[in-house]
């Protein structure tokens, strides 16, 4: 019989702790609900996306805080910011190996200008190269519309291939005036890349420059 209201005992205390340890988990809830605020101790499912403030419900202090959902929109454009900073974050790192690759590569400031000279020199080939491509297109073409007109003037029909080697000239030359524009932006480009790396050189040559 003793045994029995021992036993009797335990399990009272047991589900007197189990409750008491329910009531100390047990939270309310505050929520904005069409411009007004709502409290109880459940969040009702229509309310499961709205922001909201978290208290216990034994001591009454706040727990924590859940904003609201995003919508779509939001939730994309959060998305894009995150990719965005995700790439710049890669971009300074791979700068960042880059810088350390030059400083060891290159002994002196000099052996810097000398590799970026060798580019340069390269492009500069190339340039000329091209100018001398354009005036030898524009010339021919010249001449072809100098053949057509006159057949023109003279009352003679201009041939159909003639006219296709004009056609084709014509289109060779603007893409060469085209790589022409874009080998000068690279020229331009590598003068100021020149530039960046010897400043960048120096700052990271420095004895006190932080590492890399």
């Amino acid at each position: 019989m003793t045994c029995i209201r021992v036993l009797a005992a335990c399990l009272l205390c047991a589900a007197s702790l189990a409750a008491a340890a329910q009531d100390q988990g047990k939270k309310l809830y505050c929520w904005d609900e069409n411009g007004r605020k709502v409290c109880g101790d459940a969040l009702p499912a229509e309310a499961a996306d709205n922001a909201r403030v978290e208290f216990s419900a034994k001591s009454g202090r706040q727990t924590g805080a859940v904003a609201r959902a995003l919508t779509p929109e939001e939730q994309a454009a959060a998305d894009a910011e995150a990719a965005q900073a995700q790439a710049d974050a890669e971009a300074a790192a791979a700068r960042r190996r880059r810088d350390l690759a030059m400083v060891e590569s290159y002994a002196s400031e000099d052996d810097l200008r000398r590799a970026y000279g060798e580019r340069i020199a390269l492009l500069d080939d190339a340039l000329k190269a091209s100018r001398l491509g354009e005036e030898n297109l524009r010339r021919s073409l010249t001449s072809l519309l100098g053949q057509a007109s006159d057949l023109e003037l003279s009352g003679k029909p201009v041939p159909d291939t003639l006219l296709a080697t004009i056609r084709t000239q014509h289109a060779e030359l603007r893409k060469q005036l085209r790589i022409l524009a874009q080998q000068k932006l690279d020229r331009v480009g590598l003068d100021d890349e020149l530039a960046e790396a010897v400043e960048r050189y120096r700052a990271l040559r420095k004895p006190d420059a932080a590492a890399p």
